[in-house]
């Protein structure tokens, strides 16, 4: 089983919102930015995260978007199920054709193996993600890599 990109960049999008949770929406161009996502690939993502209510945009100055729900009521498998990606290790999608049109020997494996990785992904809340120290370190590394892009030139006064 492998998670595409479309998985991975959802999750991270969401990590980002649930992070800045407390300050006010988050612009994708922010995402985009922060998190090197494509803004294109992010509209696309955010219309389906949308749609399954997991965010919600906010117009106007200061808009964006912010999390439909509180950090500790979305799951990783919310965010997965609602890009439709798959979280199946089988080869054939779970239709049990995957030896000419049969179940094949080690189909109850892969099965199983889908299961406890859902449920893994399901136990994991994007509240408790956040608390882990080692994203609490990567966020400010971020903040601290931003803030020297955006540090303004001093210009030496003329005489």
């Amino acid at each position: 089983m492998k998670l595409s990109t479309k998985g991975r960049y959802a999750v991270t999008a969401m990590m980002h919102l649930a992070i800045h949770d407390r300050h006010g929406p988050v612009t994708l161009a922010e995402i985009s930015q922060c998190q090197g996502i494509s803004l294109s690939y992010l509209e696309q993502l955010f219309a389906k995260l949308r749609k399954h209510g997991l965010v919600e945009g906010v117009r106007g100055p200061g808009g964006g978007y912010r999390l439909a729900k509180t950090p500790n009521q979305v799951t990783v498998a919310n965010i997965i199920s609602a890009v439709d990606e798959r979280l199946d290790a089988t080869r054939c999608c779970g239709d049990e054709n995957c030896q000419g049109g049969r179940r094949c020997l080690t189909h109850q494996l892969w099965t199983d193996l889908s299961r406890q990785i859902f449920t893994f992904l399901e136990g994991i809340t994007l509240a408790q993600f956040v608390e882990r120290p080692a994203v609490y370190d990567m966020v400010h590394r971020q903040h601290a890599r931003r803030r020297e892009r955006i540090q303004p030139i001093e210009i030496p006064a003329t005489m």
